[in-house]
C-alpha cells in the first residue's frame, strides 16, 4: 500500500513577503521653562524640503527622510545606518498653543518651541500705591 505522491515545491522567491519599513527614533530633549516647552531633536541628513510636522488635535508628528550623498564613483559596502526615516511622536498637553509652534532646522538638529497658552503663563502683579 505504499503510494508515491509528486508533492509540487515552491521557491522562496515565489512568497512575496510584506516589507518592513525600518524607522528610526531620533533622540530628544525635553526643556520646559515658564513660557512653553522646547523640543530638540537631533535628525542627521534632514534637509527642510524632507521634514513633515504635523500637530492633530493633542498630537504631534514629527517625520523626516535623511539624504546622504556619495561622492561619484564611491559605493558604500557597510552603513551603520539601516534606515534613513525618521519618525517620533508625542501627546501634547492642553496648556500648550499647539498653532504658534516656532519650528527651525539648523545642521541636522531640529528644534521646535511650543508656547503654553497665555492665561496659563505666570505674570507678574503690579503693586498700586493708593
Amino acid at each position: 500500500m505504499a503510494e508515491t505522491q509528486d508533492v509540487a515545491t515552491r521557491q522562496s522567491t515565489d512568497v512575496q513577503k510584506p516589507e518592513r519599513q525600518v524607522v528610526l527614533n531620533p533622540p530628544v530633549d525635553i526643556c520646559e521653562d515658564a513660557e512653553g516647552i522646547t523640543l530638540v531633536a537631533d535628525m542627521p541628513g534632514v534637509l527642510r524640503d524632507r521634514l513633515n510636522i504635523e500637530v492633530d488635535k493633542n498630537s504631534l508628528l514629527i517625520e523626516g527622510d535623511a539624504h546622504f550623498d556619495m561622492p561619484e564613483g564611491i559605493q558604500a559596502l557597510y552603513a551603520d545606518i539601516r534606515s534613513t526615516r525618521y519618525r517620533r511622536s508625542f501627546s501634547l498637553s492642553p496648556e500648550l498653543e499647539p498653532n504658534n509652534i516656532d519650528a527651525t532646522l539648523k545642521d541636522g538638529v531640529l528644534t521646535l518651541k511650543i508656547p503654553k497658552r497665555a492665561e496659563l503663563r505666570p505674570r507678574k502683579i503690579e503693586v498700586r500705591v493708593d
